[in-house]
């Protein structure tokens, strides 16, 4: 049974949803753009099920809650700043980390800065920022690939993304997840100032802080079909990794894993956490 519950922190209220005994083994799930916890809704059941509490925030700016107007405070320090604040609210000491897309950005940066607070990191699709950064730097493919995300800091894109009845951004799903949920995320950013705020993510800056290896026993999930991270960033991501790593190639999947293909996710977690 899915839970909506409501974290409260300094920077204010978050958004989430949640499943499993309030004693289970807790587990965070990061969310990426354009999503919203829901992203996670198979996987947080999953997981309930089988003894954890699992936890699924909207995160800055998708929680009305926590929605700060400036780009200046969606910065990684902040992002990660709110995974620690909301597992201190819960309770957790320590917990296990998962993440996809932007969400797998902060999950990594968690792992880099708060290692001690991890018993394991799972991310989907992003790879380490390391690897991103060589490949940015050695293969012209991924630097193709990247070029949204200087793109999407144009102040033209809110407008872009919402007309033809936010046409832009259900492309960008490329029809690979369920319906329902697209309309969700198009509902939710069609709202006051939340699509800015989701893309103040990308406006924030670099972080400003170097991309150290992870000491954390870590899962990471790249699928060949990702229009946003490229090979060559996914095969150098365990160079970066200290504590144990396991790679997963899933084929003919896309960028969007944990929803096209979620029972296997589900699988996957289940037995990384195991």
């Amino acid at each position: 049974m899915i839970e909506h519950i409501s974290i409260e922190t300094e920077a204010g209220t978050f958004d989430a949803i949640a499943s499993g005994p309030e004693d289970g083994r807790p587990v965070l799930l990061l969310h990426g753009f354009p999503e919203a916890a829901i992203e996670w809704e198979h996987q947080v059941a999953v997981l309930g099920v089988n003894g954890f509490r699992a936890v699924a925030p909207d995160q800055r700016g998708y929680s009305p809650g926590v929605r700060p107007e400036q780009a200046s405070e969606y910065t990684v320090t902040h992002l990660v700043g709110d995974v620690i604040a909301m597992a201190d609210a819960l309770g957790w000491g320590t917990f296990d980390l998962v993440g996809h897309d932007w969400g797998g950005a902060v999950a990594w940066w968690t792992a880099i800065d708060h290692p001690d607070r991890l018993r394991t990191l799972s991310v989907f699709s992003t790879p380490h920022p390391g690897a991103l950064k060589t490949a940015l730097q050695t293969d012209e493919d991924q630097r193709l690939r990247s070029q949204y995300m200087l793109d999407w800091r144009e102040r033209s894109t809110e407008r872009r993304m919402l007309e033809n009845n936010a046409q832009a951004l259900k492309q960008m799903f490329e029809w690979r997840i369920r319906p329902s949920h697209i309309d969700e995320y198009l509902q939710r950013l069609a709202g006051p100032g939340a699509l800015t705020a989701a893309l103040n993510w990308y406006r924030a800056g670099k972080p400003s802080g170097a991309a150290d290896k992870i000491a954390v026993r870590t899962m990471y999930v790249w699928s060949t079909e990702d229009v946003a991270f490229g090979s060559v960033a996914a095969f150098e991501t365990e160079k970066w990794c200290t504590g144990g790593y396991r790679f997963e190639m899933v084929e003919d999947v896309s960028h969007w894993i944990p929803e096209e293909i979620p029972e296997a996710v589900s699988s996957m977690l289940l037995e990384h956490l195991a």
